[in-house]
């Protein structure tokens, strides 16, 4: 089979180094030195200057182009799904000689949706038997099981490249200033760094070092304290401070309660939660900054990226199909809010064709900078919670879903913190769990929270969702 990419960027897993142009066009940052690419030092990163020259020019094209690449592109991945992936080869049977060939969007319509709680059960049957070589090699990864179902998904050769092209367009698209020095507060795996201290490097790191010279990094665990945070950022003073929305929140309230000036930003980066307007709007006046925001899922890459100009969100349509349907399954006309439904289009080892994540978002009207990519005016789902420690000292929680299903069958999960001392454990499990494991979950919750508070398990047959259908890994109800 040829390369899944034929449709963006024909046979892009065999480019050899130093066979692409050293400049796509982009209007970089001012004052970048040269404002042109460095010389292309190795394949890998080729690989990622071609994809982003040809990003260039498909953000451009009408709506209409794109949509038929899109469908195009689907056949190609429905296709090898149907020969190599066994759940498919069952649940597409009934429609496979039309999807795999030149699909409508009605006819992909018919694509049964595939939730969280399927590819959980069914991880084994949704791998591919066979993939083209320049997929090569195949990875995995985890997601943090933040709805309550945690899934392992593979990566391929083209996703990884295509998640560092879409990491570097958002860099481009919002003309940041790549000498900047850039600060992180979010979870970080390696725990020699986790310390009060955090770590820094002379870099960015992939994928802006591979293209650019870039000013240092420095990084700091999000499990610490708050204050420890605040103390942090008056150390360091970087320019631009990248962490979750939630965290920023309170990094702002405890500096004003505190009397404390928060250091200057040129811009605060937010991702991984929802941020509505009230957030963005108390943010910019906290840290006197630009306010920018992602949208992405680990199992699916980056979804879509504020406009720089108008602060929509653009659907990242050459590598993921999203639709937004309605409580019928209709498509959600501008203005709407409904599901959200996600395929993706050049995963082959683990094909993900119209994927339910639980997100809701509102349908927004085309933008008027004149990209053809779709538009989501907001994009709707939860927002974690912090847990207040007896002594008044708040950090944000990871409980660790992978750590509760070492110890016994647990579906989903829940922590509700209802008092300062009172934590409620809500857990959906496989079977009756055991005193022992009960136990050992008791002395996980411990020691993730930082604090022996008095745990109450309780069992129910599902976790309770938000209004809009979101789920809550930590709840705080202390006001």
């Amino acid at each position: 089979m040829a390369s899944a990419l034929t449709t963006i960027a024909p046979d892009i897993g065999r480019q050899p180094a130093g066979s692409i142009p050293a400049h796509g066009g982009f209007e970089f940052a001012p004052g970048i030195p040269g404002n042109a690419w460095p010389a292309i030092p190795d394949a890998n990163t080729a690989r990622i200057a071609a994809v982003l020259q040809q990003l260039e020019r498909s953000q451009w094209w009408p709506r209409e182009r794109i949509e038929a690449m899109q469908l195009r592109q689907l056949a190609l991945a429905a296709g090898h799904a149907i020969r190599h992936v066994p759940a498919y080869r069952e649940r597409l049977s009934p429609i496979a000689e039309r999807i795999a060939s030149t699909p409508s969007a009605q006819d992909w319509d018919r694509v049964p949706l595939l939730t969280r709680a399927q590819i959980q059960a069914s991880t084994d049957r949704l791998r591919a038997a066979s993939m083209p070589e320049s997929h090569l090699p195949i990875g995995q990864m985890k997601t943090s099981g933040s709805t309550g179902i945690p899934l392992l998904v593979l990566t391929t050769a083209v996703t990884r490249l295509l998640w560092d092209a879409f990491a570097m367009r958002e860099h481009l698209w919002h003309r940041r200033d790549f000498r900047a020095k850039l600060g992180v507060i979010r979870f970080l795996r390696d725990k020699e760094q986790r310390g009060p201290s955090g770590f820094r490097a002379d870099s960015w790191g992939a994928p802006a070092r591979r293209l650019l010279a870039t000013g240092p990094l420095c990084a700091l665990h999000i499990e610490n304290d708050v204050r420890v945070q605040l103390d942090w950022l008056d150390r360091e003073r970087p320019d631009i401070l990248l962490t979750y929305p939630s965290n920023a929140v309170e990094l702002a309230r405890q500096a004003a309660r505190d009397g404390r000036e928060l250091p200057p930003l040129r811009e605060l980066r937010l991702f991984s939660e929802v941020v509505d307007q009230a957030t963005r709007a108390f943010l910019r006046e906290a840290f006197g900054a630009v306010v920018t925001d992602t949208y992405s899922a680990n199992e699916i890459g980056y979804v879509a990226l504020q406009c720089a100009e108008h602060g929509r969100y653009h659907v990242q349509a050459e590598n993921v199909r999203v639709e937004v349907l309605d409580d019928e399954g209709l498509p959600c006309e501008p203005g709407q809010t409904g599901r959200v439904v996600l395929s993706t289009l050049h995963n082959l080892a683990m094909p993900l064709l119209r994927y339910e994540n639980g997100d809701h978002a509102e349908v927004g009207e085309p933008c008027p900078c004149g990209r053809g990519l779709p538009v989501l005016a907001r994009i709707l789902g939860r927002t974690r919670n912090m847990l207040t420690l007896p002594d008044g000292t708040r950090h944000w929680p990871i409980i660790g879903f992978a750590s509760f299903r070492r110890v016994a069958p647990v579906i989903q999960h829940q922590v509700v913190q209802h008092s300062l001392d009172d934590i409620e454990v809500r857990l959906v499990v496989e079977r009756p769990i055991t005193p022992d494991e009960q136990a050992q979950l008791a002395e996980r919750v411990h020691r993730t929270l930082g604090h022996p508070f008095r745990l109450r398990f309780s069992y129910v047959d599902a976790i309770e969702r938000s209004p809009i259908g979101k789920y809550e890994e930590f709840k705080s109800l202390i006001a």
